[in-house]
C-alpha cells in the first residue's frame, strides 16, 4: 500500500505544533519531572555497582539499599564538609562587611568624582536594582525549597527504579516490534554507559578543579580558599558559563581582604589557566569521551535548560541531549540531527559536492 505524502508546510506546522506542546508538558509538569529525570540518571549511577554487589550473591534489596547508603554517605560527607567551612566564613562575617562597605563608600566617592553622580542618585540607583530583583529572589527561593521537598522522593524513586529495573527494560523492548529489538538494544546500551561517563567524568573534573581552585587561592592568600575553591568547581559544572560566574567570588573576596588590586589579577591570572587546563584537557579526556556534544548546541542548551527548568536544566541539558545523540545516531532519517549535535566538524561542503555533481549530470544528458 502507498503511504501518502503530506506538503511539506503541513508536516512542519505538525512537527511545531508537537514541539510546543512537548515543551508546554515539559514546563507545567517540572514538579514532577525534575526528580524523575534527576533518579533515572542516579539509578543509571549506581546501576553498575549494584549488579557488583548482585554477583556477589547478595539479594537485590540488600543491593539496592546498600548502594543507595554509599552514595548518601558520600553525599553526606561533602554536605558536612561545606556545612563546616560555611560556619567558620560566617564567623568572619561582620568584618567581612565592615569592611565591604567601605569599599562601598569609597566606590561611590569615585563615581562622583569622575563622573559627577550624586551619592544619593547612586543609592536611590541600587535600592531600585534591588526592589526589582525581589521577585528574583522570590523565585530562587522557591526553587530552593522545592529542591529541598523533592529530594525526600528521589531516594524513593531510585530505589523502586532498581526494584523494577527489568520491568521497565522489559516494557521498552516490547513497546517496539521484535524485528527493531536489536537497535533497542545498542540505544539503551550506549545510552546508560554515556550517562555513566558523562556523571563519573563530571564528579572527576569537579574534583580535580576544586583542587586546583583551592591550591591556587591558598598561595594566593584569599581566606576560606577552600570552600570558595569547592563552590567554584561545583559551578563550574555548569558548561562553559559556570566557569565564569566562579570567577567572581573569589575576587570579590580578594577586594574585600586585601588592598591594592594585585591579589584580584592573580586571581583572575589563574582561574583563567585553571579554565584552559578545564577545557582542553579535562573535559575532551575524562567528560567528553562518550558525550562529544559540541559547544554552540551545549551553550544553547544551557540557556533553554535554565528557561525551562532552571538551574535543574541546566545541569540536565547535556546528557539529556547526549541522549538525543545516540537515538538519532540509530534512526537513519534523524541521522543529520545526530550529527548537528556531534562534535566532528566535516571537512567538505556536501551541498557544494552535490551542486557539482548535478551540474556534471546536467552536461552530460546535453
Amino acid at each position: 500500500m502507498q503511504t501518502k505524502q503530506y506538503p511539506f508546510y503541513l508536516q512542519a506546522t505538525t512537527v511545531l505544533f508537537g514541539l510546543i506542546l512537548f515543551v508546554y508538558v515539559l514546563s507545567t509538569l517540572a514538579d514532577i519531572l525534575i526528580p524523575l529525570a534527576f533518579s533515572v540518571f542516579i539509578a543509571i549511577l549506581l546501576n553498575r555497582l549494584c549488579n557488583r554487589l548482585q554477583r556477589a550473591k547478595i539479594p537485590k534489596v540488600m543491593s539496592i539499599v546498600i548502594s543507595m547508603l554509599i552514595a548518601v554517605i558520600i553525599i553526606a560527607g561533602i554536605f558536612y564538609f561545606l556545612s563546616s567551612q560555611i560556619v567558620s566564613f560566617g564567623d568572619t562575617l561582620p568584618t567581612l562587611k565592615a569592611k565591604f562597605a567601605q569599599i562601598t563608600v569609597d566606590l561611590k566617592n569615585f563615581v562622583h568624582d569622575k563622573f559627577g553622580i550624586d551619592t544619593r542618585k547612586q543609592v536611590k540607583f541600587i535600592n531600585d536594582a534591588v526592589n526589582n530583583s525581589k521577585s528574583l529572589l522570590g523565585k530562587t527561593l522557591n526553587t530552593v525549597l522545592g529542591t529541598l521537598s523533592i529530594i525526600f522522593l528521589i531516594p524513593i524513586y531510585v530505589f523502586l527504579m532498581l526494584l523494577y529495573k527489568t520491568l521497565i527494560l522489559n516494557f521498552i523492548y516490547e513497546v517496539f516490534s521484535e524485528e527493531n529489538s536489536l537497535r533497542v538494544g545498542e540505544i539503551l546500551t550506549e545510552t546508560k554507559a554515556a550517562i555513566q561517563s558523562y556523571i563519573v567524568g563530571l564528579l572527576t573534573e569537579a574534583l580535580i578543579v576544586a583542587i586546583m581552585n583551592s591550591a591556587a587561592l591558598l598561595l594566593l592568600g584569599v581566606p576560606y580558599a577552600i570552600l570558595i575553591g569547592v563552590i567554584g568547581a561545583l559551578l563550574n559544572m555548569l558548561p562553559y558559563i559556570g566557569g565564569l560566574i566562579a570567577i567572581a567570588l573569589p575576587v570579590l573576596m580578594a577586594t574585600v581582604t586585601h588592598d591594592g588590586y594585585s591579589t584580584q589579577l592573580g586571581v583572575i591570572g589563574a582561574y583563567l589557566v585553571i579554565q584552559f587546563i578545564d577545557n582542553n584537557i579535562l573535559v575532551p579526556r575524562i567528560v567528553s569521551s562518550k558525550v562529544q556534544i559540541n559547544a554552540l548546541i551545549s551553550i544553547i542548551a544551557v540557556f533553554l535548560g535554565n528557561a525551562l527548568w532552571g538551574l535543574s536544566g541546566m545541569f540536565l541539558c547535556i546528557p539529556f541531549i547526549a541522549v538525543l545523540k545516540i537515538v538519532f545516531d540509530r534512526i537513519d532519517d534523524l541521522k543529520p540531527w545526530g550529527k548537528l549535535l556531534g562534535d566532528n566538524i566535516p571537512t567538505r561542503n556536501i551541498g557544494r559536492i552535490w551542486q557539482l555533481r548535478s551540474k556534471r549530470t546536467v552536461k552530460t544528458v546535453e
